[in-house]
């Protein structure tokens, strides 16, 4: 078939849509929510934050005391405010309508890999901008840099901001064996048990044990640990159960659970509880918009632009609850 046919028998008509407020929530939802760190529900997912949000931790000791008659208050309660305040981010994105329209038909003819088909083109656009969104977003919520246009702050940028700053209630660095020097260098198979023992020995008493306690890396280190588990390297070629070069080997790392956020710079590593690592997005507020332009009644050509804005943000709770390798 030649392309001129193409175009006028089978090409989808784009009608124009356009979503704003709640009406666009699910849009926006789908688009952030895939990122791997939300997707799995790693950090604490604050989903209403219009513009900004107080994040509250409380902290009490000392509070059991010999029983009297009178009421004698007793205890020490610490309240840990940090504000949480998502940016206004947006995507303008131009596109050729060509370039998607064999894309298109394959999934209304089936051939797909996709769990649920778009109800129309709009939709379709609209999920391959969103898959593009959720990268940057991933990336962002570890490595983003509000400094850098089209970024919102991520965690190592605040991990090494609070250890820089050096004080008792900022966060911790890796040091070795816990307790000596700060633990740097680059991370591979050689050394990545090493460097997580650091990070392992380092994690405050108060957090060890706590359900939601996990050890956050990239894939760079989530591969090195691999390879270290199958005797590469590392432990004088003994490997896991013996399985050498077999199999998926366990993200585990002396109890803890080791997730590996695609995000996350090489050569990092943080233990942290889910519950004191927070994004925050406005999916009710009014800046949310999602819309959809053909721009063939305007100028005759075969784009359409795609426009997004959305906010997003991130927020740690105790700092001094966190340990972190690479500040250095």
């Amino acid at each position: 078939m030649r392309k001129l046919e193409k175009f006028t028998s089978g090409q989808p008509v784009i009608t124009g849509g356009t979503y704003a407020g709640e009406a666009a929530s699910g849009y926006i939802a789908a688009a952030l929510l895939s990122a791997r760190t939300l997707d799995n529900q790693l950090v604490t997912i604050k989903p209403n934050v219009k513009f900004q949000e107080v994040i509250q931790k409380v902290d009490v000791s000392s509070i059991v005391t010999d029983a009297s008659c009178d009421f004698t208050p007793a205890g020490t309660t610490t309240i840990t405010e940090r504000i949480l305040k998502p940016e206004e981010l947006q995507v303008n994105l131009s596109l050729c309508k060509q370039e998607f329209v064999d894309s298109w038909n394959a999934l209304q003819l089936g051939f797909s890999a996709f769990d649920e088909i778009p109800r129309d083109f709009n939709d379709f656009l609209v999920s391959y901008v969103g898959g593009k969104v959720a990268e940057k977003t991933e990336q962002d919520i570890w490595s983003g840099d509000t400094t850098v246009n089209g970024e919102f702050g991520g965690f190592e940028t605040a991990f090494s901001a609070s250890i820089a700053a050096g004080g008792a209630s900022d966060v911790l660095p890796a040091l070795v064996d816990g307790s000596g020097a700060v633990s740097t260098g680059s991370i591979d198979a050689s050394n990545v048990l090493d460097k997580l023992q650091d990070v392992y020995d380092t994690i405050p008493s108060a957090v060890y044990g706590k359900e939601d306690l996990v050890i956050y890396v990239g894939s760079k280190v989530a591969r090195a640990y691999q390879s270290a588990l199958s005797g590469n390297a590392t432990l004088s070629n003994n490997s896991y159960n013996n399985q050498l070069n077999v199999g998926e080997k366990p993200s585990n790392f002396q109890g803890i659970e080791i997730v590996m956020c695609p995000g996350m710079s090489d050569d990092k590593i943080a233990a942290a509880q889910k519950s004191n690592l927070f994004f925050g997005t406005g999916l009710l507020s009014d800046h949310q918009e999602v819309r959809v332009l053909d721009m063939a009644n305007l100028d005759g050509s075969q784009n359409y632009r795609v426009i997004m804005r959305y906010t997003a943000g991130t927020q740690i709770g105790i700092a001094q609850d966190i340990a972190y390798y690479g500040a250095f």
